[in-house]
């Protein structure tokens, strides 16, 4: 602990279970609270604050110590941080990167997120992973044990919420910017000239910046929509695919895009990642659950049936699809190697697939980048 951290002001973390820890403000003063999730990547926490995917959930970082790289303003992957609260173990006192910005305290202050450090981190993870998904809050304006508790317990959870529709855009328009050259793909994938660039409307449900930047490397021109544009407004962009991006809380409460999906199916290729994914199996008579705490970190390791290979993937979800609900025109194609969980399906019949992971994040690193070339291949056979 370094002598500096004894003049950061007090914040406190209360379970809905009755736990209460003490520590120290790191980010933002206020209170914040959501479903608490533990998270296992040791790199990555600006992509996962400014990832909408978090939007009501209070994240905590297993790994001991997080900041040491600072915050870089390229590596946001959204105009904003989405996460309700972070909880570390301890933050880098100081930051080495000649990226970096900002601190990551600094960050986090810049974009008002409640952040605490000093609390057992370990000691929280294990609590996840017994007693499965609770509400959690995070305040550094209230010491009262008994007051924590209540309001843990009081905050929403993310069962039955539409929370795609909170984080979606406003208006439809169109995304241009691919990586930068310094992505190493680019060394190794030949641009698309304009000629054979294939047209694409992507659903925005949360979606990360660089997702879409993949879709364009691959040779896609992209039309991002709100998460309840309907299908006529879509085919009345006359797309030659169809895009379903990652996002939010429970894939059954976001009906309209569930509605809007089933009019697309069998009409146009569809590419589905994450809540996206199950957004499709939805739409395709499968089933969804809530899992007991999720899978949220960079190294969990899925097989790709249909090749033999495994993948080291970045994973953030809290629901997932009832393998035993895939009907008989739905063939597994993925699946994830720890639990045995379902992490991608294809149509049959029809030019769908999906994965549950995330071939956009690069913790392999580039391990699943090869599925948005798949997809440009599956729609220009078309």
């Amino acid at each position: 602990m370094s002598l500096t951290s004894y003049t950061k002001p007090n914040a406190w973390l209360a379970l809905e279970n009755g736990l209460v820890l003490a520590g120290r403000s790191v980010g933002a003063a206020g209170e914040k609270g959501g479903d608490v999730i533990f998270n296992t990547a040791m790199t990555g926490y600006q992509e996962i604050l400014t990832d909408p995917s978090y939007f009501g959930q209070v994240v905590v970082m297993t790994s001991t110590q997080i900041g040491n790289y600072g915050a870089a303003n390229e590596d946001d992957e959204s105009e904003k941080a989405w996460a309700e609260a972070f909880v570390v173990k301890e933050m880098s006192s100081i930051h080495s990167n000649h990226r970096a910005s900002s601190s990551l305290p600094d960050w986090l202050k810049q974009r008002g997120v409640v952040a605490i450090e000093g609390v057992d981190t370990r000691r929280l993870t294990k609590i996840i992973r017994t007693e499965g998904c609770l509400r959690a809050i995070v305040s550094t304006v209230d010491s009262d044990p008994k007051s924590l508790v209540a309001k843990a317990r009081a905050v929403p959870a993310t069962d039955q919420r539409d929370l795609a529709s909170m984080v979606t855009c406003a208006k439809p328009y169109d995304w241009k910017e691919g990586y930068q050259d310094s992505y190493p793909a680019l060394q190794e994938a030949q641009r698309i000239p304009a000629g054979k660039r294939l047209r694409c409307v992507a659903f925005d449900f949360g979606a990360k910046r660089n997702i879409f930047r993949s879709l364009v490397h691959s040779g896609f021109d992209l039309t991002v929509v709100p998460a309840a544009t309907s299908a006529s407004d879509i085919l009345g962009m006359d797309p030659q695919a169809i895009f379903l991006s990652n996002g939010p809380g429970d894939p059954a409460a976001v009906t309209s895009a569930i509605k809007s999906v089933s009019g697309l199916v069998g009409k146009k290729p569809i590419f589905g990642i994450c809540l996206g994914h199950q957004i499709l199996s939805l739409v395709l008579g499968a089933k969804t659950h809530k899992m007991p705490f999720g899978h949220h970190g960079a190294n969990h390791p899925v097989r790709d049936i249909t090749t033999g290979r495994v993948e080291i993937t970045s994973q953030n979800h809290s629901y997932a699809v009832d393998p035993a609900s895939l009907g008989k025109d739905l063939e597994l194609t993925h699946i994830n190697l720890n639990d045995q969980t379902v992490e991608g399906f294809r149509h049959k019949r029809w030019p769908i697939f999906c994965v549950q992971y995330h071939p956009e994040a690069a913790p392999g690193p580039l391990d699943s980048a090869h599925l948005f070339d798949r997809f440009r291949e599956l729609v220009g056979a078309r």
